[in-house]
């Protein structure tokens, strides 16, 4: 497609107005820095138009209808002023009347129209075309006053960096756009060959972090979804997300400290719909899912407080996930791991020369326990079961790799309190009720946990209503594992 002007911005002449006398307006340098970084993203200077004189005495018919049928992208500036204005309001039906009658405002998925936010309004304010859409948020909400604070300079060095990575970020989104547009090869670094990735919508509080991690994404060359804001409706939001989730590989849910957004006709956040909704897309294959709570996060809703521990405790919320509670940069570098990992082919059980299968069962053990561990192998190989064993060597990825493959394919588990802590042990409790979501088929293995090793006060008061505990802190006895072993020879 071939278009006379690349873009346009379409304004409220007050937002233009400096809050420094003789100071460049905020649209006017908006402008200039979209001009510059679009040109060094694009290798060629960018023709961006916006009307610095129209009045509403000017034809408006005359001096801007005509111009809009060839302008690829609008860029409209959100604020109060704009959503009341007349004019506004028709630069953006009149353009969205030309891209409906040149094939659509949607071209391969993206909209030509960005929303750009320069001060917050409720949604419900937006006009109708631009309240499906993404916005890019240049401001800033104080979380202890409420009070807005605008990306401009006059507000200090750190609200003009934080200017120029927001429209960084809406510069590399229009060049894409412009390319599929003129229909020209996408250099490498911004095309999105290795698979779409869903990163789900989430609260204001972290906004910020959710925009970096976008980020870093489309320069590692994925897709990121949505491409467009959520619906307001229950419905429609979960006809959106599972149109998005089939196209992806991995869905990352951040968790803010806020409750957030009940959409009409649901019961719930729409962050607790995104996170259901990722749970049946992983049920059908081919998907991963990570769910993240930043290190330290507070929380004052008692109503996210709740989902929090049900994220933390109920396996079903957690099917087929990794909940990690970290910071910024460990949670990139566990995305970027489990993007290497190719899914493995479906283990089959191990069986003897008459076909016949083994039941196999799992030692989950710290390294320094795999001697006491040995011998607990030994009798139950002796009862003829296959024996799994977690593995030490290698990176981080693999060895996870494994133990979620060995919870995803036992018959039986015990645990061993030697040389780690309790903390560990009930850790590895809420990594085998979770086995559901690596792919298991039936009912949770049995389980055992084995106090084993120097004697201490915490193992001999250790007790837990999930497994039978054993306590063999003295001279090894083979006896000791036989009702472990009668409750796995019922399942023959």
């Amino acid at each position: 497609m071939s278009f006379d002007c690349d873009a346009f911005i379409s304004y409220a002449h007050i937002d233009n107005v400096s809050l420094v006398d003789g100071g460049m307006g905020w649209i006017s340098n908006l402008h200039r820095a979209l001009e510059i970084r679009v040109s060094q993203l694009l290798g060629e200077k960018p023709e961006i138009w916006r009307d610095p004189k129209l009045t509403g005495n000017d034809s408006f018919a005359d001096t801007l209808v005509d111009q809009l049928k060839h302008v690829a992208v609008l860029v409209t500036v959100v604020s109060p002023r704009y959503v009341k204005s007349e004019w506004t309001r028709r630069e953006l039906v009149e353009f969205w009347k030309a891209a409906e009658a040149q094939g659509g405002v949607k071209f391969h998925d993206k909209a030509r129209i960005f929303k750009v936010l320069k001060t917050p309004i409720p949604r419900l304010m937006d006009p109708p075309e631009l309240q499906p859409l993404l916005g890019y948020e240049f401001f800033q909400i104080d979380p202890e006053t409420g009070r807005v604070r605008e990306l401009d300079e006059v507000f200090g060095p750190q609200a003009q960096r934080d200017f120029w990575m927001k429209m960084d970020d809406l510069a590399h989104d229009i060049v894409a756009l412009l390319e599929d547009l003129r229909d020209e090869p996408v250099p490498a670094s911004q095309t999105s060959v290795r698979g779409a990735i869903y990163l789900a919508e989430t609260t204001s509080d972290l906004k910020e972090q959710r925009d970096a991690i976008r980020r870093d994404l489309q320069q590692h060359g994925y897709t990121v979804l949505p491409a467009r804001g959520l619906p307001l409706r229950a419905s429609e939001i979960e006809a959106s997300v599972e149109e998005d989730l089939a196209q992806c590989r991995m869905s990352i849910h951040p968790i803010g400290g806020n409750y957030g957004f009940v959409p009409e006709g649901s019961s719930i956040s729409f962050l607790e719909i995104q996170n259901e909704l990722a749970i049946e897309r992983f049920k059908r294959g081919g998907f991963a899912r990570l769910l993240w709570i930043p290190a330290g996060q507070s929380v004052i809703d008692e109503r996210q407080a709740r989902v929090i521990d049900q994220l933390r405790m109920n396996p079903t919320m957690q099917t087929g996930a990794d909940l990690l509670e970290t910071f910024l940069e460990d949670l990139e570098t566990v995305i970027y791991s489990r993007l290497k990992e190719t899914p493995k082919a479906a283990q089959q059980p191990c069986s003897n020369t008459r076909g016949e299968a083994y039941l196999q069962v799992y030692l989950i053990y710290d390294q320094r326990d795999a001697a006491i561990a040995s011998q607990y192998s030994d009798v139950l190989f002796d009862h003829g079961f296959d024996v799994l064993h977690p593995t030490f060597e290698g990176d981080e990825a693999e060895v996870r790799q494994c133990h979620d493959e060995n919870l995803r394919v036992c018959d039986g588990v015990i645990i061993f309190f030697g040389s780690s802590n309790e903390s560990w042990v009930r850790r590895k409790l809420r990594e085998l009720q979770k086995s559901v979501g690596y792919g298991r088929e039936g009912p949770l293995p049995s389980v055992t946990i084995a106090c084993v090793g120097t004697k201490t006060a915490e193992k001999e008061r250790f007790r837990t209503h999930e497994a039978p505990v054993i306590f063999q802190m003295d001279e090894f006895s083979r006896d000791i594992l036989l009702p472990f072993i009668s409750s796995l020879k019922v399942l023959r």
